[in-house]
């Protein structure tokens, strides 16, 4: 058995690669290393670590985000989108769509470095306490790397989270040793999210490092960022509240309440809410991590040429005097079709970090952001509203818009309230790749609705009039049509 090395000439950081396939035992390849070899010092296990962040990185950014954004109510397509995403966008996908495939095979070749690490470091001996630290510190972030990817993929290839069925609807093949010969099975939902637990409980007795501000690693308030998400999708509301308030109390991640720091934060990667981001150089940069979707300068043309623009309504949310509106929205020319517009609103969340340019203008690269402190309110507001505990959900909420620069909300309670929470969470998290699974959770369809000006977007009812309701089986992804071929014991979602 051999783990790959795949070293990025230009780059300190490396990109692991597990071989799947048979190798020539008699002579290790140029490019891996022998298992038995690999972990023999802290800075072999430093080494693999570092990739590992590499890797979690990119599963951060590109389409492992923006896709599923593309499936939901958020967004047109511009009739220049050059059918990128369309069966998604259009719901037409099938189970060997490549988006399917690569966020199946990429989460699993995380999880299969993953357990490489975790199969290993023990083995290596230390020699002073810092050593030991080092060891301990790199073992709960695996640990939590490996919850993280877990979680990702229930999200998509399993149902929505309901406690009263989780004991029998299909989770995930559980893998928590690297075998590149195992064919397992899917465990059910529950045991799938009872796994993530375990994971979340052992990052949290070995992290070493509390967190701090503007992190690119990853910390025990990590585990907490990524608990506080886990429980909500349990519908375990006491605990989501616990593990948001442990990122609210702390204050070490003051929620921004200014245009010019909250443009920092998303331009320059830089911001107090940050818990967690993962490091990038311009030496490392990986095109299908690109957020070149939602805004992109021709310097040919001198004007924008989007893929995708955000609806109507969406841009309707955004008072004026909401901070996000010229942060997260920006209204500028856009050319479609040879066809110039000036009253559009492009999404502006990731213009691309001025200090990752390679040329003159922006490349749309960004310092993914795992985890920030706005979310924690989020999670908290619609837990309190679950439990039922109204007024703290009402004042969680008043928190960030005011923060925002939104007046509080007075007197709302029972739907009202909840509207406003889900409200406030799609002006929030806009574009950041969670919306379908809002809209999951909350057990809602995709409405598509008037579009910002229709004569640049595709229309009809697969496009901007698609409407689906929440019982549609692709709210699910299907297992990979090539992993139900290779592995018998794969039971699918669609049939």
């Amino acid at each position: 058995m051999y783990i790959m090395f795949k070293f990025n000439k230009i780059s300190p950081l490396i990109a692991l690669l597990i071989l799947l396939s048979s190798c020539n035992l008699d002579k290790y390849p140029y490019d891996a290393i022998e298992q038995s070899q690999a972990f023999q010092t802290v800075k072999d296990a430093t080494t693999f670590r570092n990739g590992l962040y590499s890797y979690i990185r990119n599963l951060s950014a590109g389409q492992y985000t923006y896709v599923t954004d593309f499936q939901s109510d958020l967004l047109n397509a511009t009739t220049d989108f050059g059918n990128r995403g369309g069966l998604i966008y259009r719901w037409e996908f099938v189970g060997s769509d490549y988006n399917l495939r690569d966020m199946w095979s990429s989460h699993y070749s995380a999880i299969a470095n993953i357990n490489v690490l975790l199969d290993n470091i023990d083995k290596i001996p230390t020699t002073t306490p810092a050593e030991a630290d080092l060891i301990k510190q790199y073992k709960g972030e695996a640990y939590l790397m490996r919850a993280f990817c877990y979680y990702r993929l229930a999200l998509r290839f399993a149902k929505d989270y309901e406690p009263s069925t989780a004991t029998t609807d299909l989770g995930l093949p559980i893998v928590l040793t690297y075998d590149p010969n195992a064919r397992p099975a899917r465990a059910t939902l529950k045991e799938t999210f009872d796994q993530i637990k375990l994971d979340l409980g052992q990052a949290k007795t070995l992290l070493v490092v509390a967190g701090a501000r503007d992190s690119y690693y990853l910390t025990a308030d990590a585990v907490s960022a990524l608990e506080a998400r886990v429980y909500l999708t349990t519908h375990e509301w006491t605990n989501a509240i616990t593990a948001a308030d442990k990122i609210i109390s702390s204050t070490k991640y003051p929620l921004i309440d200014n245009a010019t720091d909250l443009e920092k934060m998303w331009k320059n990667d830089t911001g107090s809410e940050i818990i967690c981001k993962l490091f990038a150089a311009t030496t490392e940069l990986n095109s299908a991590t690109q957020m070149n979707v939602f805004i992109q300068y021709n310097t040919t043309i001198a004007s924008n040429t989007p893929d995708f623009v955000p609806q109507k309504w969406v841009v309707d949310l955004y008072a004026d005097n909401d901070i996000r509106k010229n942060v997260y929205l920006k209204k500028d020319k856009i050319t479609i079709q040879s066809i110039n517009y000036t009253d559009v609103y492009m999404i502006n969340k990731y213009p691309g970090n001025p200090a990752l340019f390679t040329t003159a203008v922006s490349n749309y690269y960004q310092m993914p952001k795992l985890f920030r402190s706005a979310e924690a309110y989020l999670i908290k507001a619609e837990a309190a509203f679950r439990v039922p505990d109204e007024p703290t959900a009402l004042s969680t909420l008043n928190i960030l818009r005011n923060k925002r620069g939104l007046a509080s909300l007075t007197g709302l309670t029972g739907t009202a309230l909840f509207n406003a929470i889900k409200e406030e969470r799609t002006r929030e998290m806009l574009c950041e790749g969670t919306r379908l699974d809002d809209l999951k959770r909350w057990q809602l369809g995709v409405t598509r609705t008037a579009p910002q000006n229709s004569a640049m977007v595709v229309t009809g009812p697969t496009a901007s009039e698609l409407s689906v309701t929440s019982n549609n089986m692709r709210f699910v992804w299907e297992i990979p049509s090539n992993d139900i071929q290779a592995n018998p014991n794969l039971k699918p979602n669609w049939n």
